[in-house]
């Protein structure tokens, strides 16, 4: 019920560029924190702080290593080529991840790239079930850049596998609000190493959820 009060006071009435979290040189205000309310649109904001604390929990005993990308990375990348973001791996060696995620903007919807560096995969997440083959081609290119330019090592694209989950595989949505939800969900799940079980009807609980673990900076 105490959890229950601060997560309504959240979302309730209030100066919206209050900021109610700030970690990981990211500021969360109480407007970024009501996207979280009932079917708005989640911002970069909210998806990035999310992100952190999912990073944040993989340090724990147990977790698999876990780098996630910013979701102003892909753009910058399609925009400016691996030149544009060669800096943003200063101090991380992606090849000694287990994972790597990539939350993607396009335009009105969120999607999740999973780079899995244990099992050589990129896997493409869309709850809306579209296909995301040039995403995942784009992250291989990227990927042999970053080993060339860090490691002087060539990666063969032949050993890795690229696909798009199809919608049998993974949960979808059943409305035009919940995307970024269902992303950070996908990450939540895949970042533990384990599957994914979650439905459309668990969004609402998830909503206020992420408000409560972005306010207290820790995950449930």
């Amino acid at each position: 019920q105490a959890m229950e009060k601060e997560v309504s006071a959240a979302l309730g009435k209030g100066e919206p560029g209050e900021i109610l979290s700030s970690a990981f040189k990211l500021k969360v205000t109480r407007e970024d924190i009501c996207t979280l309310h009932h079917l708005h649109w989640l911002n970069d904001e909210v998806i990035n702080f999310y992100m952190n604390l999912l990073v944040e929990r993989s340090k724990g005993e147990g977790y698999p290593a876990l780098h996630a990308f910013s979701t102003f990375f892909y753009p910058k990348l399609c925009s400016g080529g691996y030149k544009a973001v060669r800096r943003w791996t200063r101090g991380v060696d992606l090849f000694k991840q287990d994972l790597i995620l990539v939350p993607i903007h396009l335009r009105v919807h969120w999607t999740l790239l999973v780079i899995d560096v244990r099992k050589k995969t990129i896997q493409y997440f869309d709850s809306l079930g579209q296909k995301g083959d040039d995403i995942c081609t784009t992250l291989l290119e990227y990927l042999q850049e970053e080993s060339k330019e860090k490691r002087k090592l060539e990666l063969a694209a032949s050993e890795w596998t690229l696909r798009s989950m199809s919608p049998q595989e993974i949960p979808q949505q059943t409305n035009g609000s919940d995307c970024g939800v269902f992303v950070c969900q996908y990450a939540d799940s895949i970042s533990r190493d384990k599957p994914i079980t979650f439905t459309q009807e668990h969004m609402p609980y998830f909503r206020r959820k992420m408000v409560w673990e972005i306010i207290h900076q820790q995950l449930l």
